[in-house]
């Protein structure tokens, strides 16, 4: 399986990183290692100061595909989670100013949280999805998914032009605006909607 993951999905994000909107998807792969395994603690790395977390809807893909058209990408795919992409922002910050590649920031061992899934037939419309992350029982961000700039469908028709989708694949479909930095002793739990789809400790 691959995590494949979209960066610069969400205006507001763009505008509090002082980014440059993208004219298509920023793609980018997290390896499977880097999955916090089940009721596993997330430890900052030794690497960091300042890791962010960045709270996204996940999309499971359940059938392979590949140069996917966007009228029928809603085939691919009968579940949504949600998760965190933590990212060593000062690392990130560093790779980026000399051109580099990104992955020491972002795919690191223990970077992807993965919630639980629910059945994409309990939404009425997967463009208009609430999700939420709270800190220490404080809610630090909220999306919608009506803000993407590049909707799911949309995402599974561009990221299949590059790489044949497989079964059990994820795709991170980007954060919205609040990122922050963890410290030991968070407590980070997500929300689509009422339903809380993760609960993690920052170690």
């Amino acid at each position: 399986m691959k995590l494949i993951c979209i960066g610069r999905n969400y205006t507001k994000h763009i505008e509090e990183l002082e980014n440059e909107k993208p004219k298509d998807p920023v793609v980018f792969l997290k390896p499977d290692t880097a999955i916090l395994l089940k009721k596993q603690p997330f430890f900052i790395p030794d690497f960091s100061d300042e890791v962010h977390h960045e709270v996204e809807v996940l999309v499971k893909i359940n059938r392979v595909g590949k140069h996917i058209d966007k009228k029928f990408a809603h085939k691919y795919y009968d579940e949504i989670g949600l998760g965190i992409d933590f990212t060593a922002r000062d690392l990130q910050g560093e790779l980026k100013g000399k051109g580099l590649p990104w992955e020491k920031a972002k795919a690191f061992d223990g970077a992807a949280v993965i919630g639980k899934w629910i059945p994409k037939s309990e939404f009425k419309d997967m463009n208009a999805i609430e999700f939420s992350l709270k800190k220490n029982d404080n809610i630090v961000q909220n999306g919608n998914t009506s803000h993407m700039l590049w909707k799911i469908n949309e995402l599974i028709e561009y990221v299949s032009k590059y790489f044949t989708l497989k079964i059990g694949d994820i795709i991170f479909t980007g954060t919205p605006a609040g990122v922050g930095k963890v410290v030991a002793n968070d407590k980070l739990k997500g929300f689509i909607e009422d339903k809380e789809l993760f609960s993690i400790t920052v170690k």
